[in-house]
């Protein structure tokens, strides 16, 4: 069995519900589940906005540091930081999922994931690198924003159940406890920084340099956009199977990304299409209305400046204080 979930809070579950129904109509066969980086005690949705998926709560997968965690990230911290255990969860409730496959809840799916599936018979991991050409400027983003920020993108990531995933698996849980932080100055950009290492320590990575996969804002200068019918191409000869609208929303909707100053809907009119169907998905499934709703692990941005607590910040919470007291 193939089980596909993606991670968000509930102001995110228009997006989640665009994912998981494109997902659905194109690979009915396989199981989707939004974990949710966020609490449902006492939330009443309209009865017309609940989602027709399963709704997995953090706090329910038995995550050993989550008060730290939740007490020492921020939200975009936490919610890259607990990937790895839902992954691990999700395949210790299931002994049948075979193949897990994580996607950020901004993506829209447009075909079978039949390319995916016969990778991952041969593959233990799957990652998509960010680009598979040079830049041709020096906009944003580019080589050296990669550089800081990681090699793959974890938008998308696919296992098969093996000895070597569960291994996967492990170590990168055990690296994201206390170290999933934006900390550019350290290395450290949340949990893809980490999956640089991954081909080399790990057996059967397979880079899938496919144009279909994970189609976004950072590799649009080798990839055009056309449709013929119900059907999306990349470059007129490949099918887009995935299409990732990072950093796209509602509240700036003439904007390709926000994290990205190279192309324009003018400049780009091929992904005009994409970017209206997608808008329209959104309203369609009530962004307006999840987007009132706080996230209950929602806290200030830290501003710890110390020496000392961001040296003790690799250990559990229980043992600041004791850095604070040494002289």
């Amino acid at each position: 069995m193939t089980l596909a979930f993606t991670i968000c809070s509930i102001n995110y579950l228009a997006q989640a519900r665009t994912l998981g129904e494109s997902l659905v109509a194109t690979n009915p066969h396989v199981r989707f589940v939004v974990a949710l980086v966020d609490k449902l005690d006492g939330i009443q949705f309209d009865p017309d906005k609940k989602l027709p998926f399963e709704l997995l709560e953090l706090e329910t997968i038995g995550i050993v540091n989550l008060a730290w965690m939740s007490t020492n990230y921020d939200i975009t911290e936490l919610n890259t930081a607990v990937k790895p255990y839902f992954m691990d969860y999700l395949l210790r409730q299931d002994p049948e999922v075979n193949n897990l496959i994580y996607f950020d809840p901004d993506i829209i799916v447009f075909q079978p994931l039949t390319h995916l599936l016969t990778s991952l018979e041969t593959n233990n991991i799957i990652v998509t690198p960010h680009t598979i050409a040079p830049f041709p400027d020096t906009l944003r983003p580019n080589e050296s924003d990669l550089m800081n920020t990681g090699t793959y993108n974890l938008g998308f990531m696919a296992l098969r159940r093996s000895t070597e995933a569960t291994r996967f698996i492990q170590w990168w849980m055990d690296k994201l406890a206390y170290d999933c932080r934006i900390d550019l100055c350290n290395g450290l950009f949340v949990d893809q920084k980490w999956v640089n290492f991954v081909p080399h320590y790990f057996e059967r990575v397979h880079i899938e340099k496919h144009p279909g996969y994970n189609a976004a804002y950072w590799n649009l200068h080798e990839r055009n956009f056309s449709q013929t019918g119900e059907q999306w191409w990349v470059n007129e000869t490949v099918p887009l199977l995935f299409f990732h609208f990072s950093g796209y929303g509602l509240n700036a909707p003439e904007s390709v990304s926000k994290y990205q100053n190279r192309y324009t809907f003018e400049s780009r009119p091929d992904i005009g299409p994409l970017f209206k169907l997608y808008a329209g998905k959104l309203e369609l499934h009530d962004n307006a209305y999840y987007q009132q709703f706080r996230c209950a692990y929602l806290k200030p941005k830290k501003v710890i400046r110390l020496k000392r607590v961001r040296k003790a910040f690799r250990y559990p919470f229980e043992k600041l204080a004791d850095w604070l007291e040494t002289p």
